[in-house]
């Protein structure tokens, strides 16, 4: 009976916003927080083994998306990619970027296109190389396969369009 009662207990962020339904939405949630905060100190801790600690996760996701394919990116794009609404917290981390010489700054008609630096494409080489060595090798224990990784990746996408239109939805109330 103990084990019985071990299996139906639901870990939720809210009690209060899991009445009678919505547990398992809430038990996601949960899932999510904590993950978002896991996935934010995990950046950090593996850019600063990579040779920088001066930069927040907002900026370490700008960076490799400006360095995703070796194709320069307008603020848009970055924003767009990223799925941030506020265009201010992307260009602030653009100019810290380029401050730092991680990124560089061109202009083309009214636009400015960014693309890494030598020294800011060297870091996302040496990022990769300490996701490699300290993350690769951890998920290559766990009873979970590449085909397995790709279904919750879709499955994060499609929620997230979900939600999206949940905020719009609420921005109307």
């Amino acid at each position: 009976m103990a084990s019985d009662k071990k299996q139906k207990r639901k870990i939720v962020s809210s009690r209060h916003l899991a009445n009678s339904e919505g547990w398992e939405l809430s038990e996601f949630e949960f899932g999510l927080i904590i993950a978002f905060n896991g996935f934010g100190r995990w950046m950090s801790k593996c850019m600063s083994a990579a040779g920088n600690s001066d930069l927040s996760a907002i900026e370490i996701l700008v960076l490799h998306h400006v360095n995703h394919r070796e194709k320069q990116k307008r603020l848009a794009d970055v924003t767009f990619l990223l799925n941030i609404e506020d265009t201010h917290v992307v260009n602030y981390a653009l100019r810290k970027l380029k401050k730092f010489g991680l990124v560089e700054g061109e202009k083309k008609g009214k636009e400015l296109f960014y693309k890494t630096t030598d020294e800011g494409a060297a870091l996302c080489d040496k990022y990769r190389e300490v996701r490699e060595q300290c993350l690769l090798d951890s998920l290559k224990h766990m009873d979970m396969g590449n085909e397995e990784l790709r279904e919750i990746a879709a499955s994060l996408r499609s929620l997230s369009g979900l939600y999206d239109q949940a905020s719009r939805a609420a921005g109307s109330l």
